[in-house]
């Protein structure tokens, strides 16, 4: 499994994909940020969709098995996978959530995710990230 790690300064102000993109050279629907929700049946799940679209909040739930899915409240973020907004990541939460990661990652070679940490993001395989979180693909991205 190759990857690599790119790091670029953050602002606090604008943690947003698109941002991240820009800093690490690459176009946002490449840069995936990762959200966390919950179902009603199936409880909490991780979401990665490209930066520059919105989680499909009926799409997941379809995806999960659940009637309807939410994000969780930014309090519980943490406290869910350890890692703070702009940091989360599906590769070493403090639990292990299942991953869904939206289907248009496969058209390309490589895909940037957060690396744990705000300023740091992987940049990996979409097939390596999907094996090494045990994520499913999935189509739960709708444009803003």
């Amino acid at each position: 499994m190759r990857f690599e790690v790119r790091e670029y300064p953050v602002d606090p102000d604008d943690l947003s994909a698109e941002s991240v993109a820009e800093k690490v050279g690459l176009p946002p629907d490449q840069v995936f940020k990762t959200l966390v929700a919950r179902g009603d049946r199936n409880g909490v799940v991780l979401a990665v969709v490209p930066g520059n679209a919105l989680l499909d909040l009926k799409a997941l739930a379809s995806a999960t098995g659940d009637r309807k899915s939410e994000t969780v409240p930014l309090a519980e973020v943490q406290p869910l996978t350890g890692y703070i907004r702009g940091g989360v990541t599906a590769l070493a939460c403090k639990k292990s959530y299942p991953v869904w990661v939206d289907e248009t990652a496969i058209l390309f070679d490589v895909i940037a995710i957060s690396a744990g940490l705000r300023g740091m993001q992987v940049l990996i395989a979409p097939s390596d990230y999907l094996r090494a979180v045990s994520g499913r693909y999935a189509a739960i991205a709708m444009g803003k």
